[in-house]
């Protein structure tokens, strides 16, 4: 599924056309690789996108290759509250998250939950490229979920940027239980950036509600702490409805001091759809 903003018309459709192919060796190892041509709206944009290679080595674990569009496993820890559609801050325009640490072209990324009952451990590593990427970036995580219900993870990592002066610490935590019909959530993400003015704490809280097997609702809200200015906080409502093989989704959310500007508010909402089938189960920020 790709979401695209347009001017004017609020019709979309969708730009881009994604070739996948997979095979099983001789050990049971299997290795696949997927890649996306993408029509951008202007000539310089429209090229081989979103492409990656998975091993899958089974009980040793699964490592993927991102030559481009990858995000790594401490990345995705950034705001993991439960939402039936978009994250709180999502969909306003100059509204600022996080940093998202080591993430980007020619990303190593490594997932394992053989290891232990109810354990994830996750390892990142961008290596060194001598220009952009100076320094090689590291990052690992463990995610939790021996309890029903309960999900648990940590993270730290370093995104090398370009020297020293570019550095970032990237500190993760979030936990969420979910009993019966009903969520919760609550997220942390930290960094600590060498680069003055630079620090953001991201602060989540979000509940949601199964009406029925087809329907869901939430509220989420956030506070984004940035060195220097004023903290911006945001609430968002979402609900999704499954009608067969599609899933309409749709989140109206509120931030105020976007960006960290004092009295910079800003409303924003988005809808989406797309077949179940679209739905992307991999680690991609959408």
């Amino acid at each position: 599924m790709k979401k695209k903003t347009a001017k004017g018309n609020g019709w979309t459709m969708n730009d881009t056309i994604t070739f996948a192919a997979s095979a099983e060796m001789d050990n049971g190892w299997v290795v696949s690789t997927s890649m996306m041509i993408d029509s951008g709206d202007n000539a310089g944009t429209r090229n081989i996108d979103n492409r990656s290679m998975t091993i899958d080595m089974g009980d040793s674990g699964t490592l993927t290759f991102y030559g481009s569009a990858g995000s790594s496993n401490i990345s995705l820890m950034d705001d993991t509250t439960p939402t039936a559609g978009e994250e709180s801050w999502d969909d306003v325009s100059g509204a600022t998250a996080h940093s998202y640490g080591p993430t980007g072209l020619d990303t190593f990324f490594y997932q394992n939950s053989s290891l232990m009952d109810g354990v994830t451990i996750g390892l990142d590593y961008i290596p060194s490229d001598g220009a952009d990427q100076l320094l090689s970036s590291t990052a690992a995580t463990i995610k939790y979920t021996g309890i029903d219900g309960l999900t648990v993870g940590v993270g730290m990592g370093e995104d090398n940027g370009e020297g020293a002066a570019d550095s970032d610490d990237v500190t993760a935590f979030n936990v969420t239980y979910a009993m019966d019909a009903v969520s919760i959530g609550y997220s942390s993400y930290e960094v600590d950036s060498n680069a003055a003015s630079s620090d953001t704490t991201l602060t989540a809280f979000g509940i949601s509600y199964a009406v029925n097997d087809d329907l869901s609702v939430s509220v989420n809200t956030s506070e984004t702490d940035i060195e220097g200015s004023t903290t911006q906080e945001a609430m968002g409502i979402s609900a999704s409805l499954v009608v067969g093989s599609m899933t309409l989704s749709a989140n109206h959310n509120t931030v105020e001091n976007v960006g960290g500007t004092a009295a910079k508010d800003r409303t924003g909402y988005a809808t989406v759809a797309c077949q179940n089938a679209d739905r992307e189960a991999g680690p991609h920020h959408v």
